[in-house]
């Protein structure tokens, strides 16, 4: 083994396997690690590596199941290594690379990992049909001063122009550096999770403000890096950063503060409002103090979509003809909620249709509205995305907030 694999190996916790005929594929949901594929008596090996048993200890307990045949140290040895150097052991190797100062990208292949092909790519977003239009010059806004805007966190193929539509208004319409970027969490059982970790893409890294998030952990408490796997494989903020660095390259540097915000579907479930539990009451109130205290201008970024309906979420109906409209005149009924600035009134649209639709961005918009408090919103561009054979359609929109 690895002169740093622990002498009593522990697989990490939060994999995942699936029966591939005689063999087992072990592979990471978080993508962090590599998959591995293991024999059936491999599997029986890595059933144990539970952090209490070294090597030996598992070749006595398995000299019974192979009929008293011994498998040899440097088997097992062997296969702990590969399982280490995959990144699948809790294990030194692992926490080096989950917790170093900069996060590598993780969505390359959603986009384009050359820089110049990304940089082609992202300005489609605004030049394809039913875009905006390349930004123009910053200039005041004639609906007041921004505080932030709604975008997508679909692939940049399917987000397409709405992408656009959302950051033409804050490139347009902000002096700002500084981006809070309050994202939906796909991975993490954590209601919030931060990152101090800079944000690494095809076109630089982009650095997350340090003073920013000291001020939100003294004003939130502890708990804000328990889950430190959150933002590894997340999409949600690294999409949003990447467009970032491209429209501000020539404007001098910008700061990020990478905040996700986990599931709301106790409110939904118990019809109560979300600033009612303590956490969200605490986290809106640290985003007001650690705003106020930062000393310069601040613009929030919303990354969620809207629906996500048809057989790949669940339903056992295709997303398609007459659902497709009624989904729509709903996610409509949610924007004019939006263009308020309402966050109760957001809030109640979506829990009185009890979340049937899977509103990804409830989390972080109502957070956002409710920390923020802009005067009002405008929504900007809306669409569904279909599949040609219906089995999913997702909406999502691009919206801006003015105080």
């Amino acid at each position: 083994m690895s002169p740093t694999t622990p002498p009593r190996p522990k697989l990490r916790d939060r994999l995942a396997a699936e029966r591939a005929g005689d063999a087992v594929n072990l592979f990471d949901p978080y993508r962090v690690g590599e998959p591995v594929r293991l024999s059936l008596l491999a599997l029986e090996i890595v059933k144990r590596l539970d952090g209490t048993r070294t090597t030996t200890d598992i070749q006595v307990e398995l000299t019974g199941l192979t009929g008293g045949t011994i498998i040899p140290l440097d088997t097992l040895d062997g296969l702990v290594s590969a399982l280490d150097a995959a990144f699948l052991l809790d294990s030194p190797a692992f926490a080096a690379r989950i917790g170093g100062p900069v996060r590598k990208p993780s969505c390359i292949g959603a986009y384009d990992g050359d820089p110049a092909k990304l940089r082609e790519q992202v300005r489609a977003l605004f030049t394809a049909p039913g875009g905006p239009g390349l930004p123009g010059e910053p200039a005041p806004s004639p609906h007041g001063r921004l505080r932030g805007v709604l975008v997508p966190h679909m692939d940049y193929a399917r987000g397409s122009v709405t992408y656009g539509w959302g950051f033409k208004e804050l490139a347009e319409r902000t002096d700002a550096r500084l981006f809070v970027v309050v994202a939906t969490s796909h991975y993490s059982p954590h209601r919030f999770t931060l990152s101090r970790q800079h944000f690494e893409t095809p076109l630089g890294v982009c650095e997350t403000d340090q003073r920013f998030a000291d001020r939100l952990e003294a004003e939130y408490g502890p708990g804000l890096y328990d889950d430190p796997l959150a933002h590894l494989p997340e999409h949600s903020v690294e999409l949003e950063v990447v467009i970032l660095q491209h429209l501000f390259a020539d404007r001098g540097p910008i700061r990020i503060v990478p905040l996700l915000v986990g599931s709301f579907g106790e409110f939904v479930d118990g019809g109560n409002n979300p600033e009612t539990a303590r956490d969200v009451a605490r986290m809106t109130a640290a985003f007001r103090a650690a705003e106020a205290a930062a000393g310069e201008p601040v613009c929030y970024i919303i990354s969620g979509d809207l629906a996500h309906i048809g057989p790949k979420f669940g339903d056992r109906r295709r997303a398609e003809g007459p659902w497709l409209a009624e989904s729509e005149a709903q996610d409509r009924a949610i924007l004019t909620a939006v263009e308020k600035a309402d966050a109760a009134g957001y809030f109640d649209v979506i829990a009185a249709e009890q979340d049937a639709r899977r509103i990804c961005g409830l989390p972080p918009t109502y957070l956002t509205l409710a920390a923020a408090r802009p005067r009002a919103g405008r929504v900007l561009h809306y669409q569904q995305f279909v599949h040609p054979k219906g089995h999913e359609s997702v909406s999502f929109a691009a919206a801006a907030f003015y105080e």
